[in-house]
């Protein structure tokens, strides 16, 4: 049985900035020495605040003469191995940035741990609207559907980029995506395990043996769902795609059926509008997403989306069973982690029920 979840008001919770604390204080005359060293324009000093937002790689406003920026650094501590790959991030935004894919600007990676305790990266603050909640309280059905539009467009733009000429060839390994991804999800999950699910052990045995045909390349964000994206503060537009911390070359059909999750998930607050009265609230269908994603990459449809979603929510309770661990570990970024980590268990019941779906 999953344990009773904590509702979390994610628009006032992650929206804004905190003043940083405890683990989270950056040593802010080192940083501002190497951001004048290396940050072409910059002009301190530097004032540093956290986004109170994400769980994974702790993120913060810079404000300096200069301007605005964004600092994303590893957190302080053991970590998982291959977990928190600034670096990567930094790559794939540095490639995307010049093909006029919306990015933020980026303007260094420092992999010398000695300037604020370990690896980050600099990238341009890109002002507008994050929207947490997927029921978009406030606006009206013509910018709800409007918005939903941009971010599958904003989704085929980036299955679209033409990887070599992008720079990004060597960013992951060819075909075999989603095998090599249950294999990474299983280990990072078996390294974060806290307690026995019922369900992940079947999932685990299960989805390695149905693995689907990969049929295309792109670069894969991971992530791609409506809370990590930066809209136009005016206009429903995607003026920068946010925390590519799971981004690689894979199957493009990881990043759409993920998305698509919104349509077999609950509100509650966040990105999920199953349960929602769509057609008075202006946001699309998932039939209507479907056929805009597959004529804007020229596609014929889209397989059966069970087993999609079973991998799906499989890998997102892994994620969030990483997050409990280093919840017990005292590690977490946010002072949300504690309810994210109360997830882990309806997530591992909802990956199993469209594993069945799918034929288990």
């Amino acid at each position: 049985m999953s344990k009773p979840q904590t509702p979390i008001d994610a628009q006032t919770a992650f929206t804004g900035t905190v003043a940083p604390s405890g683990a989270d204080i950056l040593d802010a005359d080192k940083l501002a020495q190497w951001m004048a060293d290396n940050v072409e324009g910059f002009e301190g000093p530097v004032e540093v605040l956290k986004f109170a937002g994400g769980q994974s790689n702790p993120t913060y406003r810079l404000n300096a003469k200069s301007g605005s920026y964004v600092l994303r650094r590893k957190p302080f501590g053991v970590l998982l191995p291959s977990a928190h790959a600034v670096d990567r991030e930094y790559k794939v935004i540095a490639g995307l940035y010049p093909t006029g894919f919306p990015v933020a600007k980026p303007f260094g990676l420092c992999t010398d741990d000695s300037v604020i305790g370990s690896m980050f990266y600099i990238m341009d603050m890109v002002e507008g609207r994050t929207i947490w909640d997927g029921a978009m309280p406030g606006s009206n059905p013509v910018e709800r559907s409007a918005t939903y539009e941009a971010m599958i467009d904003t989704l085929a733009a980036l299955h679209n980029v033409d990887v070599e000429g992008a720079g990004l060839s060597d960013f992951g390994k060819p075909g075999n995506y989603f095998g090599r991804q249950v294999e990474r999800w299983t280990k990072q999950y078996r390294l974060a395990e806290t307690e026995t699910m019922p369900e992940m052990e079947r999932l685990i045995e299960w989805l390695p043996k149905t693995l689907p045909a990969q049929t295309r390349t792109s670069v894969v964000h991971g992530d791609y769902r409506i809370d990590n994206m930066i809209f136009d503060a005016k206009d429903p537009k995607v003026v920068a795609v946010l925390d590519w911390e799971l981004s690689t070359l894979g199957d493009p059909l990881a990043d759409f059926t993920y998305v698509a999750m919104a349509w077999v998930t609950q509100n509650e607050g966040r990105s999920g509008v199953m349960d929602l009265d769509r057609p008075a609230l202006g946001i699309p269908e998932l039939d209507a997403m479907v056929e805009r994603y597959c004529a804007a990459t020229g596609r014929d449809g889209v397989p059966d989306m069970n087993w999609y979603f079973a991998y799906n929510f499989f890998r997102l309770a892994g994620i969030i069973q990483g997050i409990k661990k280093r919840v017990i570990d005292g590690t977490a970024s946010s002072s949300h982690a504690q309810a994210m980590a109360e997830r882990v268990f309806p997530l591992a019941e909802s990956a199993w029920k469209f594993a069945e779906k799918a034929g288990a």
